[in-house]
Order: structure tokens, then sequence, then C-alpha cells
């Protein structure tokens, strides 16, 4: 029986040899069947990580919104023929906000074994770089498009923070971190502190941490921009 294997992808258009590691890249060659988000950008990150790679000889299932009701033992059926099966986020690591996670539950089901390769997680590198509280945090992912909704959601979050000590961390879609920067710097208390970290590990990357209160002098802009925010009060 082969494995499936969890591979990290880079965080935007770096060179895939500084985030990812040699070892990771060397298994990745060895795979011909993966599961990914979108085709297009898997094949184009593969062919970045070995310019000599063949791609007409891989085969790929697409995972998106529009396929979990195929999520079964048809995208790990090569694994039990002897094949290893990769999976590929569209950005950092499978499973961790991501559809993928969906494939790992069935592997587990299956007896599959799975291996999660080392990689980048803006997640993690944006806690380790914001000065927040690193044991005890948790990843809320999206909050509320709705404006009267975000609002009650941004002081919820501030209540848990500051209750039980623990950094929240959460994400929006680029287009709208303007305005989601703007509800937080408006709605939190003023000591409490906010990270801003974007692009991470990119020539671009902005990671910086202050007090709302700081932060109403003046802001950088994030507009369209992979961004993750961290509070803690």
């Amino acid at each position: 029986m082969g494995n499936l294997y969890l591979i990290p992808t880079t965080l935007g258009e770096s060179d895939t040899a500084q985030v990812i590691p040699a070892e990771v890249s060397a298994i990745v060659k060895n795979i011909k069947y993966f599961i990914v988000e979108n085709i297009r950008t898997a094949r184009r990150y593969l062919r970045k990580m070995d310019p000599q790679l063949n791609i007409d000889e891989l085969q790929f299932f697409e995972l998106n919104q529009h396929t979990y009701s195929r999520v079964t033992e048809e995208y790990l059926k090569p694994i039990l023929e002897g094949f290893d099966v990769g999976i590929i986020s569209e950005a950092g690591c499978p499973g961790i906000a991501d559809p993928g996670a969906e494939v790992v539950k069935q592997a587990h089901l299956m007896q599959i074994r799975v291996v999660p390769l080392v990689g980048p997680s803006s997640i993690l590198l944006s806690l380790m770089a914001s000065g927040m509280n690193g044991q005890n945090f948790a990843f809320i992912g999206y909050i509320p498009v709705k404006p009267a909704e975000r609002v009650k959601a941004i002081k919820e979050i501030e209540r848990r923070s500051g209750i039980e000590k623990q950094t929240q961390i959460f994400i929006e879609t680029p287009y709208r971190n303007t305005q989601l920067i703007n509800d937080l710097i408006n709605t939190l208390s003023d000591q409490t502190r906010l990270c801003l970290a974007c692009d991470i590990t990119l020539d671009t990357e902005y990671i910086k941490t202050q007090t709302v209160a700081q932060w109403k002098k003046g802001v950088p802009d994030l507009n369209k921009r992979p961004a993750i925010f961290l509070i803690q009060g």
C-alpha cells in the first residue's frame, strides 16, 4: 500500500527552493497521483519545483467546493494499488483551512498512512512573528462579511481573547482587507494588540504588532494582498 503525502506549497510567487525543503522536493518527484484544489496552479507549482518533470505523466484529481461529494475511495484508489498520492493546497499546508482535510479524514478511515511534509504555514509564521501568546491560540478562519455580524464577531473574539488569554487568528479575502482593518480599529479597544501580517515569506513581507490606539495613527495598504490577522486582548 502507498502513502498519502500532504505537500506544502509556497505562500506566493517565491522561489520554491527558499521555502520548500529539498527532501520534500525529492519525495514529490516520485509521486504520479495528486489531489489538488486547482489543476492549473498545481501543474505550475510542480513544474517550478522540477523543470524537468514530465507533467503529462501525472494524474490529477480536483478537490474544491464542487467536488466534495466525490471525496471517496476514488481519490485514494491508487494508494490501495501501491502508489503514493499527494495532496497540494493552493497555498501553505494541506488540511489547514483547506478542503484537503476531507481526504485525510477518508484516508484514516481506510487505514492509509498519512505523511505531513514540512513547509510554510501563514498561521504559524505570523504567530511566531507577532509576539503574542504562542501557547494558547485559536485559528477561527473567516469572520462574517455582513457589517453587523462582523462587528459582533470582532467583539466576541476580543472578549474570548481577554478571558482566555488566547491569541485569536483569522483571515479575510484579500480584496476585503481594507474594510476588515477599518472594522477592527473602530471596534476593538484601544489597548488590544493587533498584528497585521501579509505577503509572508515574500520579498514584500510585512508583519507588525501594535495596539489599536497606535494603529489609529496610520495603517498600511494591504488591499488585495494575502494577509492574516491576530489579536490579543
